[in-house]
């Protein structure tokens, strides 16, 4: 199911100046709609990033703060950072799957199909499903996909990019060995 863009001429954006490059923040009166690096695949998802107006709003100014914060290497909150997430029932539930896994630690790609099978009532669920829903994020670093590996540990897809996975798993204290390896507690 293709999902269609939306009007954004209530939409705002900023740019954000990371240490990983610039990020494009958008957001509507009341929340945050997105946050992807600039050039990242998928940048916009839903949002038609051409009509967006560049200025500022209370919720761009608690986002900055938030990722100031984070790049300070704090572990900041998501409570009270208003988030407006646009997609099906399922990317919604696997967004929310990531919204769950601690800073510094990781989950596999399998564990959160798991995951989401049970919350969907479903039997079972393909991992690539949910890879593809975590792909299509549309609020990355705040809403965690880069917490996310494959089964035996190794990095895998990320759309800013693995160098971006990788520097943001660091970050946060996860080890990673020279084969873009981290070791999985069992």
């Amino acid at each position: 199911m293709k999902t269609k863009k939306t009007d954004v001429f209530s939409h705002v954006g900023s740019i954000y100046s990371s240490p990983l490059g610039d990020i494009r923040l958008v957001a509507d009166a009341e929340a945050l709609t997105g946050l992807w690096f600039i050039g990242q695949k998928y940048e916009g998802g839903t949002v038609d990033l051409e009509a967006v107006r560049y200025e500022s709003n209370a919720v761009l100014l608690q986002a900055r703060r938030w990722l100031d914060a984070y790049f300070a290497g704090e572990n900041p909150s998501l409570d009270g950072l208003p988030l407006h997430l646009q997609g099906s029932l399922f990317r919604k539930t696997v967004w929310k799957l990531l919204c769950s896994i601690p800073y510094g630690e990781v989950r596999t790609y399998q564990s959160l199909a798991l995951a989401a099978a049970k919350l969907l009532g479903k039997e079972r669920m393909a991992a690539q499903a949910v890879g593809n829903a975590i792909g299509h994020n549309p609020i990355s670093i705040i809403i965690p996909c880069h917490r996310v590996v494959g089964t035996t540990g190794f990095l895998t897809g990320y759309a800013g990019g693995l160098e971006k996975k990788k520097w943001l798993l660091a970050h946060e204290g996860v080890t990673i060995d020279g084969s873009d390896k981290i070791r999985l507690q069992r």
